[in-house]
């Protein structure tokens, strides 16, 4: 077995105990845990997409069951907020959570204007609508927002990402939708939350369920992403990926100084978490096909929008952290050079 894996170049097999650390290395890739799976469901989808109907059951049901997953993902996530934070928790997660959705709710205003209603169909921006720019630009990657402050920030800055989570799931990108004039039944917007609320209700009348609740929410996320991958077909992401770099820096640039002025001048800080929050979440990457089967005409976009999406949370988990660690030492310097002295001060 050991000359096996030698010839193969795996790590080598020591028994009981051995330890391939294959979860280490899907979490060093930006947004692994949905990526990975999803990128594994678009391969089978592409190329067997009958698989799961051929094996039926259980395996059906994991395959396609995106709708189900994602109802427990939610109403995980929702318990899993403790709204008994501090008063400084709040105010920073608040201006950072109102700062991005404005932001997506002007940028949906403006391409509703430039944009055709079905998007652009051909050339280089192909897939760019207003479903793909409100859904990358509406939330933030709150694990990647929350690990760039523990190591660039404070831990209050670091709690914000608190009311981060009232950004997942579907709702806000309906609701900054619906502004600019695309109507959805009222009982679309009830079923969207309403997991997520009985959770959040749940977890804040009794501890233990939060504290129970909210463990599962990082382990749905893989089942998530690939009944989500058995959606889509490869050939679409390859069509629409270089775009999806250029997606992934317009996040970073529209989304990234409105936030660094808020955390500035509201905020309290010195603009290193409004780039640590200038990011794609990887939930992102569930809206366009979410929406689309809320309203439909929306269902010819969805796919081009999902990778689009998915493109951008890579790009941005990515330059996020170097555009973070790079800011932070800037206003280190600065800091240190005003004050002269070796102390690092937060605040300008």
């Amino acid at each position: 077995m050991q000359r096996l894996f030698q010839l193969l170049k795996l790590p080598k097999w020591e028994g009981k105990d051995a330890n391939m650390k294959i979860m280490k290395s899907i979490e060093r890739i930006p947004g692994g845990l949905m990526l990975v799976p999803l990128f594994v469901g678009a391969i089978i989808h592409t190329f067997a997409p009958k698989s799961g109907e051929y094996f039926g059951s259980f395996t059906n049901g994991l395959m396609t069951g995106t709708i189900p997953i994602l109802a427990v993902w939610f109403f995980c996530m929702g318990a899993g907020i403790n709204l008994k934070s501090t008063g400084v928790v709040l105010r920073k997660s608040g201006t950072l959570l109102v700062t991005k959705i404005g932001v997506a709710w002007i940028v949906a205003l403006v391409a509703g204007a430039f944009l055709p209603e079905g998007g652009v169909q051909t050339g280089f921006f192909a897939g760019f609508s207003i479903l793909t720019l409100v859904a990358a630009m509406d939330m933030t990657n709150g694990g990647l927002y929350a690990s760039m402050m523990q190591q660039y920030g404070t831990k209050e800055e670091a709690g914000a990402f608190v009311l981060m989570s009232l950004e997942s799931g579907p709702l806000v990108t309906m609701l900054i939708l619906g502004s600019t004039g695309i109507a959805f039944e009222p009982q679309a917007f009830v079923g969207a939350v309403l997991p997520f609320l009985v959770g959040f209700i749940l977890g804040n009348l009794d501890s233990d369920f939060r504290s129970f609740f909210s463990k599962a929410t990082h382990t749905m996320i893989p089942f998530f992403g690939f009944a989500l991958g058995n959606t889509i077909d490869l050939g679409v992401i390859v069509k629409t990926g270089f775009a999806g770099v250029l997606l992934g820096i317009l996040v970073i640039i529209v989304t990234g100084i409105p936030l660094m002025l808020a955390d500035k001048f509201i905020g309290g800080g010195n603009g290193t978490a409004g780039i640590a929050a200038s990011s794609t979440a990887g939930a992102a990457v569930a809206n366009p096909m979410i929406i689309a089967s809320m309203k439909p005409e929306f269902m010819p976009i969805a796919q081009s929008a999902t990778a689009l999406v998915a493109a951008s949370v890579i790009v941005t988990s990515i330059l996020v952290p170097i555009l973070t660690a790079f800011w932070y030492k800037y206003m280190q310097k600065k800091n240190n050079k005003n004050s002269g002295s070796g102390v690092n001060t937060r605040a300008l």
